[in-house]
């Protein structure tokens, strides 16, 4: 049976084809008779349109599973589909309405917040929000959102019952188009970082995707049922674990806290996790040292070839931005992207990022290319990534007395990132959007060598490590396995208590000797220590 045939079969009507003219504001409707106009190639088309739709809504309808058609409203009515999904050049949601029956569902793409606005106001059901990853096959129409993107669109659906879908299509971002892309398997949500969409879409008010678009890792798999479970187990298991907490359970008291952090201490050295670093070049040295003196061993890798088997014996990685060329960014993203394709706590260290247009513009296209699990810095570094004007810097360092309220600045900036942040200064603020955790320790010493804050990047990922070397492989509900909030505290609370411990040192004149002194009191660092000098606030 041929299409002509087939849908004479199935219709046996006069079809109906609707053209919306944007520039005319005409909605011209078309009767044509099909079988008499078989010839023309347009048609032809139209026809294998309807008659790939109808068989999929027979499919469809055997497993009860709604079928949407996308920009077609005039196929949707043919084959009586479920609802459409339109474009933002497609025909506008009110004349769609009046052509479809009544119940269809219509779902509107969405770019910015005024196109979620008007999807509210036109009443529509759902909205696909988009792009949030990239693909070399289809040319840049919108901006891309990026993931982190997201959230802020979906705090504007807080209150209604419109549902909101991810769409990862578009071009990937500039800084990357002249790179191989094969590690990133050609753009687009995949098994590979769907984890990573799921988890750093979450808005700040905790409202969370309600569902994905997915097509070439299923359409172009060779098992797509295999395919299409994996995807479907992933998201499952992430929202049977909403609201996902991202610290540790049971964290809400100081003295709980500071035991957990002393049970660290011994377990950093018995796992010894590979820690790999990309880090600027004034402190490899200074926070190789430190890893080491934890208990941890440091692997300071940047060759962009390594990135993916790095990922996969290291136990976390450590970004930092210091000395930023661009032939270092690649590097970067390949082993921030794998890390989160294996699950591993990535800390991102944004340093000197409010020092010229050049670096926000890499800290922007890095962390929309990875989710980071922790991101350190001073409050002039978070203030830029906040798009705060309440403190400024001087390259690396900040200027003023910092925030008046570090503890909502910090619980926001970790809820719009869904990251755990710190915050260092002369005191030191951590929070996982939930909980906030303040640590009074640390000693004036520490800001005159340089890399101090450096340092401490390297220190939380050791811990980061080790707790990765003890978390629970099966728990697929977090985007990293262990627990960053708890590694983060632990790693500055260790380091600033050894540096208190370093200053009372006979040997220690001045800056010179203070490191080496800073080392050693690492390396020798007893439980009773931290017990009995840890200042910590839990908020």
């Amino acid at each position: 049976m041929n299409n002509a045939e087939l849908l004479r079969s199935r219709f046996k009507v006069v079809l109906h084809w609707y053209k919306y003219e944007k520039n005319t504001q005409i909605l011209a409707r078309y009767e044509v008779d099909p079988f008499a106009q078989a010839s023309s190639w347009r048609l032809m088309r139209r026809l294998q349109f309807i008659e790939i739709a109808a068989k999929s809504k027979e499919i469809c309808d055997r497993y009860n599973v709604p079928l949407v058609i996308n920009d077609r409203v005039d196929v949707a009515v043919a084959i009586n589909a479920h609802g459409v999904h339109l474009g933002q050049s497609d025909m506008p949601v009110a004349q769609a309405r009046k052509l479809l029956p009544a119940g269809s569902v219509i779902g509107v793409s969405c770019n910015n917040a005024d196109h979620v606005r008007a999807a509210i106001k036109d009443g529509v059901d759902s909205i696909g929000i988009g792009a949030v990853w990239g693909t070399q096959t289809k040319q840049l129409t919108s901006p891309i959102i990026g993931v982190r993107g997201v959230g802020a669109l979906l705090e504007l659906l807080d209150g209604t019952n419109i549902k909101a879908v991810a769409i990862g299509m578009f071009d990937y971002p500039n800084f990357l188009r002249n790179i191989s892309f094969q590690w990133t398997s050609q753009g687009g949500i995949k098994s590979n970082n769907l984890l990573r969409t799921l988890h750093g879409s979450v808005s700040r008010t905790n409202h969370a995707l309600d569902g994905v678009a997915i097509v070439s890792e299923i359409v172009a798999s060779q098992k797509p049922r295999q395919a299409a479970e994996i995807l479907s187990k992933i998201f499952k298991s992430f929202n049977a674990g909403l609201p996902a907490p991202l610290s540790a359970s049971g964290l809400s008291a100081e003295k709980s806290l500071v035991n957990e952090v002393i049970q660290l201490l011994a377990m950093v050295r018995e796992a010894n996790p590979l820690v790999h670093q990309i880090t600027n070049n004034v402190v490899a040295t200074q926070s190789a040292n430190i890893t080491l003196s934890l208990g941890g061993s440091p692997i300071m890798a940047s060759e962009p070839q390594e990135m993916e088997d790095l990922s996969q014996i290291s136990s976390a990685l450590l970004i930092n931005i210091g000395t930023m060329r661009s032939d270092g960014k690649e590097s970067m993203a390949k082993a921030g992207y794998f890390a989160n394709q294996n699950r591993k706590p990535i800390v991102f260290d944004p340093v000197g990022v409010g020092a010229s247009t050049f670096r926000k513009g890499v800290v922007k296209d890095l962390l929309n290319t990875f989710q980071a699990s922790v991101i350190k810095g001073n409050a002039g570094e978070l203030a830029v990534l906040a798009e705060s004007q309440e403190v400024l810097t001087k390259g690396v360092d900040s200027v003023g007395p910092g925030f008046k309220d570090s503890i909502t600045f910090v619980r926001e900036l970790a809820r719009k990132e869904r990251s755990v942040v710190v915050l260092t200064g002369p005191v030191d603020y951590i929070s996982d959007g939930r909980n906030v955790v303040a640590l009074r320790n640390g000693h004036e010493m520490l800001g005159k060598i340089t890399g101090s804050g450096c340092i401490v990047g390297s220190s939380i990922a050791t811990y980061c490590g080790a707790l990765f070397a003890r978390a629970d492989a099966e728990d697929n509900r977090r985007l990293v396995r262990g627990h960053p909030f708890l590694g983060a505290v632990a790693g500055v609370l260790v380091l600033t208590i050894a540096a208190e411990l370093a200053v009372k040192r006979d040997s220690v004149k001045g800056p010179g000797t203070f490191l080496p002194a800073l080392i050693d009191e690492l390396w020798s660092l007893q439980p009773e220590d931290v017990q009995s000098l840890a200042r910590v606030e839990v908020y």
